[in-house]
């Protein structure tokens, strides 16, 4: 079944980068000339997905006025002849077919996905988290919908994390089924002991879940932290009928902290042709200094 729907989270107080955060949200950062939830929505795009859902909370109304049109910008714009910037504005807006919806009440990652219930159906949709940027030759969401056609099941996306980080993230039981790919049984929130520790693999920004998980959300009771966790829900999937894990190829960025910001900025800057070689200069030169 081709996925065309697709559930961008970006409801959170991104915390983690205060004070920046306390009036513009993370999703918005820019990254050399787009926001983050751009790059996101453009991997989307670039696979099929048609509709996309953005979830927002008060004080996220910059992102909804990003992907709207701007008809007073598009007028100067035209006047004054820069026909570039100007398709570029235009196309932002027309990217897909965008809608929004609040989380009223920050419950969790869980309860911001079952807001999407009626927007998704019956049908299977991808899960883009709204601070995760992932670079790469092939979109990371690509290799999962490819893979959800392999196996007609939920997939995550994974990455291995330090051992000293894992209890930052989720913990998966895995099994490799080839190259890349792997069955996934069993599913652990944040462990906080050894034995909590299924892998050092965990979920990194993307997935591709069936409406099932809607089902499941609505009677998960909340987890770590007092949320409704959306790794549990995909828990009892794992358990009882088994998932996919797919160790995506590209560069994973993390917009929620300032040192994933500050990554993104340089090695995204590094390909853009507008600044690529000034950066590498700047680069060079600056490391004689260090």
């Amino acid at each position: 079944m081709k996925i065309t729907k697709a559930v961008i989270p970006a409801a959170g107080f991104g915390t983690r980068v205060l004070p920046a955060t306390k009036n513009m949200p993370k999703e918005m950062f820019p990254i050399v000339d787009k926001p983050t939830i751009q790059y996101i929505v453009e991997e989307a795009v670039n696979v099929g997905i048609t509709d996309i859902l953005i979830i927002t909370n008060r004080g996220k109304g910059l992102i909804e006025d990003h992907f709207d049109a701007s008809p007073e910008l598009e007028a100067l714009l035209e006047k004054s002849g820069k026909t570039d910037f100007l398709e570029t504005v235009r196309g932002i807006s027309n990217l897909a077919n965008i809608t929004f919806i609040r989380q009223k009440e920050m419950k969790g990652l869980g309860h911001a996905v079952l807001k999407a219930k009626s927007f998704v159906g019956n049908e299977p949709f991808a899960v883009m988290y709204g601070d995760g940027i992932i670079s790469g030759k092939t979109p990371a969401i690509k290799q999962l919908i490819d893979c959800y056609g392999e196996f007609g099941e939920g997939v995550v996306g994974v990455k291995e994390v330090a051992k000293e980080d894992i209890h930052k993230y989720g913990s998966l039981k895995v099994e490799r089924l080839h190259d890349n790919v792997f069955k996934c049984t069993d599913m652990k929130e944040k462990p906080q002991t050894e034995e909590e520790v299924l892998s050092l693999y965990s979920i990194q920004d993307r997935c591709v879940l069936p409406s099932e998980i809607f089902e499941i959300l609505e009677r998960t009771k909340p987890g770590v932290g007092g949320e409704i966790q959306l790794t549990d829900a995909m828990r009892e999937i794992a358990v009882t009928k088994g998932m996919t894990a797919v160790d995506f190829e590209g560069k994973r960025y993390d917009i929620g902290n300032k040192f994933g910001i500050l990554q993104a900025q340089i090695e995204i800057g590094l390909e853009h042709p507008e600044t690529s070689e000034q950066l590498k200069n700047y680069i060079k030169a600056l490391a004689k200094t260090l």
